[in-house]
């Protein structure tokens, strides 16, 4: 493990795995360095890249601070391009591609951007969406240290799955690991605000960009990866067979590998 300070002083602690153009892995809500998937994609693309596996602001070895602000995310990954010599490849998941997003949109060492569902739901606005006040509630449930509840709130209320999908994660070993991370739930929610797409932003970046998303996941995270592709300029979208949102890290990885190295 390595870390880094960011520009606030808050210690960054990442993985660097491989050799040749740096790769930062954002990881998505209540997603962590040393989570199955995180590792096993860091794994796959090590043959090609030097990645970057780092834990997000308040997960895993990570530090945090008092105020949180979606800009002192963007500044955690700034000091990681820093420290990988001022240039990198940056990869996001789901709302840690929207935080990708932003982070290119403000960083000029990022040369190319991969990005994986983006949850801009608000593209279709009769697909579910998110109560008004997601942040809030999350908020208060961290509030009452009922961070089970939290976890189940996102997971029903703000993602719209099914409420025996929770009881069935409630029996998994890694539920544990979710809750020590579901504090930082609320800064998933400010960085997705309410859920539409940043037209503004999206058309600001203009690096070379590769939107995908799964062949199998609802209509709605599908139009958000095509809508996200065409609001950028110089992007395109992909959607993979036979994936969805938990998407397999053996078919995610030769994609971005193919763009990549380019």
């Amino acid at each position: 493990m390595k870390t880094v300070n960011s520009k606030d002083g808050t210690p960054i602690a990442y993985d660097e795995s491989g050799q040749g153009s740096a790769l930062i892995l954002v990881g998505g809500a209540m997603g962590f360095r040393k989570f199955s998937g995180a590792v096993e994609l860091s794994g796959l693309l090590s043959k090609y890249f030097t990645v970057i596996n780092f834990d997000r602001r308040g997960r895993g070895d990570s530090g945090d601070a008092g105020n949180y602000a979606v800009s002192r995310e963007i500044e955690d990954i700034a000091a990681l391009v820093k420290a990988v010599g001022g240039s990198a490849y940056l990869y996001g998941m789901s709302s840690g591609a929207a935080l990708s997003l932003a982070a290119a949109a403000e960083i000029s060492g990022i040369k190319k951007l991969v990005l994986y569902e983006p949850p801009f739901v608000g593209v279709d606005k009769t697909a579910h969406q998110p109560p008004a006040d997601h942040k809030q509630q999350l908020e208060a449930l961290i509030r009452q240290d009922r961070r089970g509840d939290a976890i189940k709130f996102f997971i029903t209320k703000v993602m719209g799955a099914p409420a025996f999908l929770v009881w069935v994660m409630r029996l998994l070993p890694f539920w544990k690991k979710l809750k020590a991370v579901a504090h930082t739930l609320p800064y998933d929610m400010a960085i997705m605000g309410d859920f539409s797409l940043p037209e503004p932003l999206a058309k600001s970046v203009k690096i070379p960009t590769l939107v995908l998303g799964g062949e199998k996941s609802p209509v709605v995270l599908r139009k958000a990866v095509e809508y996200t592709a065409k609001a950028m300029p110089n992007a395109k979208s992909h959607l993979l067979a036979k994936q969805s949102h938990n998407v397999s890290m053996k078919v995610l990885a030769p994609a971005m590998i193919e763009f990549l190295i380019k």
